[in-house]
C-alpha cells in the first residue's frame, strides 16, 4: 500500500511538472511570443476603451449636473444683489447710522 502510493505520486508529479515543462517552452516559441503580444496589445485597447468610456459618462454627469445648477441659479436671481434690511443703499452702513 504504501509503495503504490508513493509511486502514484510519483507518477503524478511526473505528469505534472511534463505539463508544466511544455507551456513553458511553448511560451517562448515564436507563436507563443506573437500570442502575447497581441493579448498585451489587446488588453491595452481594452484598458483604453474603458477608460475613454467611463471618462465620457463621467463627463456627460457633470455637464448636466452643472447645466442644471447653471439653470436653477438663474432662475433665482435676477442678477442684482438682495438688499439687507435696514441698510442704506447709499452708504453701504448696515443701519444708516453713519
Amino acid at each position: 500500500m504504501r509503495r503504490g502510493f508513493w509511486f502514484a505520486a510519483g507518477a503524478a508529479a511526473g505528469v505534472y511538472g511534463m505539463v508544466k515543462a511544455r507551456r513553458v517552452a511553448e511560451v517562448f516559441t515564436v507563436d507563443g511570443l506573437r500570442d502575447r503580444a497581441h493579448a498585451a496589445g489587446l488588453g491595452a485597447r481594452m484598458l483604453r476603451a474603458e477608460f475613454e468610456h467611463g471618462r465620457t459618462v463621467t463627463e456627460n454627469d457633470l455637464r448636466e449636473r452643472y447645466a442644471l445648477a447653471a439653470e436653477q441659479q438663474r432662475e433665482l436671481t435676477s442678477g442684482t444683489r438682495p438688499a439687507i434690511e435696514g441698510s442704506d443703499p447709499n452708504t453701504g452702513n448696515e443701519r444708516g447710522d453713519d
